[in-house]
């Protein structure tokens, strides 16, 4: 197994690159084990595709942080590719909470993942702008004395508040607080993500695979993203070809949908090694 403080050093470096990156999101070990097949540099977690896996909604309370970061260290055990967890909210409210999660999820042999500032509660979707400034603050004092790259989450696109000035304001807090990584989701166009990386000092993440315009590594690499991830894009890609492979049988009695899958001897190598080293 790696180094803890090499992965660390190596998820590092991906974001120094004047150009962006792929981050994949696997949801289990097998999807782990199948993306770094492919040549990535480093792997995501999910917090939607681990729900659905479980038949769980994703959000604030659908899965715990013992069953997050278990899904994370199977994660971490079946890559040698240093891996960035999705930690949600931090699994509280409290600044010291956000703290015990870095610090557990430190542990698993993560070499980063984020805190995001949305709630959970429909009724005040997003922390107000201090208590989500003071988490940031204690993940990033936690996260400094650990090999664990820390990424800051502003969640108003996905809660319905289209304020890219304060989207950019608490971005810019938390990379004053400490935060090593700045992700805002979910913004509506180029021009703003392009605005949003002029803005800040930090490197950038913006998440594809969601609905509505589609942009290519290379036009979020140009307006200055220096990371990308696909969220729960790639599970619920998975999903899709599931129930299209049932529906088949299901409404036509046919099985063409095998023409479509992977192989199972590809399979079976994927999945008989120990860890995956190498490109297939």
């Amino acid at each position: 197994m790696p180094d803890q403080h090499e992965q660390f050093g190596r998820l590092r470096a991906l974001h120094e690159s004047d150009t962006a990156f792929v981050i994949p999101n696997a949801w289990d070990a097998g999807s782990a084990r199948l993306l770094t097949s492919l040549g990535f540099g480093a792997l995501a977690t999910t917090s939607a595709g681990y729900a659905y896996s479980r038949g769980k909604r994703d959000g604030c309370g659908g899965l715990s942080r013992a069953e997050i970061l278990g899904n994370a260290a199977e994660i971490v055990d079946a890559t040698h590719l240093p891996v960035s967890a999705d930690l949600e909210d931090g699994f509280g409210a409290a600044p010291e909470t956000c703290a015990e999660t870095i610090r557990l999820a430190c542990a698993t042999g993560l070499a980063g993942g984020s805190i995001e500032d949305a709630t959970g509660d429909p009724d005040a979707p997003i922390y107000d702008f201090a208590q989500a400034v003071d988490r940031v603050a204690a993940a990033a004092e936690t996260a400094a004395g650990l090999p664990f790259l820390l990424t800051a989450r502003a969640e108003n696109y996905l809660w319905d508040r289209p304020d890219l000035d304060d989207t950019i304001r608490r971005l810019q807090a938390f990379s004053e607080a400490g935060a090593q990584v700045l992700y805002a989701p979910g913004l509506p166009d180029l021009e703003a993500i392009r605005q949003l990386c002029r803005s800040v000092d930090k490197p950038v993440n913006v998440v594809m695979g969601l609905t509505g315009t589609q942009f290519t590594v290379a036009d979020l690499s140009a307006a200055g993203v220096r990371r990308i991830s696909v969220g729960g894009s790639f599970a619920r890609a998975a999903m899709g070809a599931l129930m299209r492979a049932a529906r088949e049988v299901a409404e036509n009695g046919t099985f063409t949908y095998a023409g479509d899958a992977i192989a199972d001897a590809e399979a079976a190598q994927m999945m008989s090694r120990t860890r995956q080293t190498d490109r297939l």
